[in-house]
């Protein structure tokens, strides 16, 4: 299968879509919108960053060796320095080229705020891939308190997109690797892998569409049916008599094992029998 490098977010040709929370936040937290040039020295990256790698920086590079920084990065005070908001890579291009100063807007905002901003930022802008967006809400969930639905007003997306999306979060490092290494990137088929309850059925459904070339609708039958052989219950085996003639008659023995012989039959009739004997004294 060939490889794709298919990515979440907006083409390269439309600009960024600015949603009004996060306009009225920005302006709320920068009232008079000052920019400052910051020694980056006294900046550090977030620690909570949603984008695991930083792409291609060469072209960034070239753009600010050139021109300069164009837009500002955003920042936050934190502990007598500053702490990223968004603009990592505008960052650290600067560091790279040996910048002494880069132009900085500062907030004024709490953990939940700038994380908020900095996702948004990164969603809209930098293009993650999948499993970094997943990561990026599922973090915004687990550790801001943020439901599906909050999540979904904030970026604009649909509540039931936004479950999809955290449901991928689930696939194990090694899975992922395997998906990089196809070139999976496609969000339905990253969702169908997810569901499975295992790492060998994710495998297993990853191995059968890489080397059938599975359309979507077979993905989901195919997943479909590696979920449910698992969540089925094991037939029992019961025995049941019914003395010929008899309607009002009938003995019917349910084992917990599927397969059961002659023998374990009689052994458990004969207790049975001894049983209501013993009671009968």
């Amino acid at each position: 299968m060939q490889k794709r490098n298919r990515k979440t977010g907006l083409p390269d040709k439309v600009k960024m879509r600015h949603d009004d929370h996060f306009v009225d936040l920005l302006s709320e937290k920068i009232p008079e919108k000052r920019i400052r040039h910051i020694k980056i020295s006294e900046i550090s990256p977030n620690p909570n960053q949603a984008r695991s790698e930083l792409g291609e920086m060469d072209d960034l590079v070239n753009s600010i060796k050139q021109r300069g920084v164009l837009e500002p990065i955003l920042v936050r005070p934190v502990k007598g320095n500053y702490e990223i908001i968004a603009g990592e890579r505008r960052y650290m291009a600067s560091k790279q080229l040996g910048l002494n100063e880069i132009p900085c807007i500062v907030m004024n905002v709490n953990d939940m705020e700038a994380m908020e901003i900095s996702l948004i930022e990164n969603l809209q802008r930098l293009d993650l891939d999948v499993f970094e967006e997943a990561d990026g809400l599922k973090y915004l969930s687990e550790n801001y308190g943020y439901n599906h639905e909050k999540i979904s007003k904030k970026l604009g997306k649909a509540r039931s997109t936004v479950t999809e999306i955290i449901s991928i979060s689930r696939i194990p490092q090694e899975i992922r690797n395997l998906c990089d290494d196809y070139g999976i990137q496609s969000r339905s088929t990253l969702l169908e892998i997810s569901k499975q309850k295992t790492s060998e059925d994710m495998k297993k459904l990853l191995s059968a569409i890489t080397e059938r070339d599975l359309k979507r609708e077979d993905t989901r039958v195919l997943s479909r049916k590696i979920k449910g052989r698992q969540t089925e219950k094991a037939k029992k085996y019961i025995y049941d008599y019914k003395p010929e003639g008899k309607r009002d008659c009938r003995v019917r023995i349910e084992f917990k094992k599927q397969k059961v012989n002659r023998e374990e039959i009689i052994k458990v009739l004969e207790m049975m029998l001894k049983k209501l004997k013993d009671n009968m004294k």
